[in-house]
This record gives structure tokens, sequence and C-alpha cells, in this order.
């Protein structure tokens, strides 16, 4: 952005700046994705070590009960449940199903809370 007066560039903080609840779950659902393709070498990784023989499968099973991978696990739930329904929502967006601003503005609060309730449940049951 440009002052009028000199032309100069004005410093520009985008954590200043407040965005409408369906922004957020749009970047959200970007970083989901973004996160759940990077899981993939991994997830084959522990799927393929665990087919191997009835030993790395107990290993596989001691190293999923250690509380990091607990906490990812939780992490990659949040996320998978958040990039579906933000999916859903937006999907549904192309259509003009739930278009209208306060329609939108409710169906992103109900992906927000939906994804987090989901991480929650996931955390109950892991933990």
């Amino acid at each position: 952005m440009l002052r009028p007066e000199n032309k100069r560039p004005v410093f520009f903080n985008p954590v200043l700046i407040q965005m409408p609840v369906g922004a957020l779950t749009s970047i959200v659902h970007r970083v989901t994705g973004i996160l759940l393709a990077a899981g993939i070498p991994f997830t084959i990784y522990i799927l393929d070590l665990s087919l191997q023989s009835d030993q790395s499968w107990s290993r596989v099973v001691h190293l999923l009960d250690a509380w990091p991978f607990k906490a990812i696990a939780i992490v990659f739930i949040w996320a998978l449940a958040h990039h579906l329904l933000a999916g859903v929502r937006h999907l549904l967006g192309d259509v003009d199903v739930g278009s209208g601003l306060i329609s939108a503005r409710r169906s992103a609060w109900m992906v927000n809370l939906g994804g987090l309730a989901v991480g929650l449940l996931a955390a109950g049951a892991l933990l």
C-alpha cells in the first residue's frame, strides 16, 4: 500500500489484519491439505513396516504407543476432519449452496468447530 503524499511503501503486517472466519477456514483447509500430503510417506512406511513380520508389527505397536506419536496422530485426525469438512463446504459453495454471507459464516464456524470436536474426541480416545 502506498501513502499518497510521498509514494513510499507502508509496512504490511499480515498478523494485524482481522480476516473473516471464512478466509481463516480456507487458509487452514490449504494448510491441512499440505500436512496430510506430507504425512503420506510416513504412513506408507509405517504400514510397510507393520506388514513385514510379527516382530516389526510389535515394533510399530510399541512405537505408536509413545505419547509423541499419539500427539501426531491427534493432529493428523484433526487435519483430516477439518480438511474433509472444509472440502465439502467448498464443494457446496461451488454449486451456490450456502453462498450467502450469513450461511457462509455459519458453515465456516461449523467446519472449524466440527474439526476441533473430532480432534478432541480423538485425543480422548488416544490418551
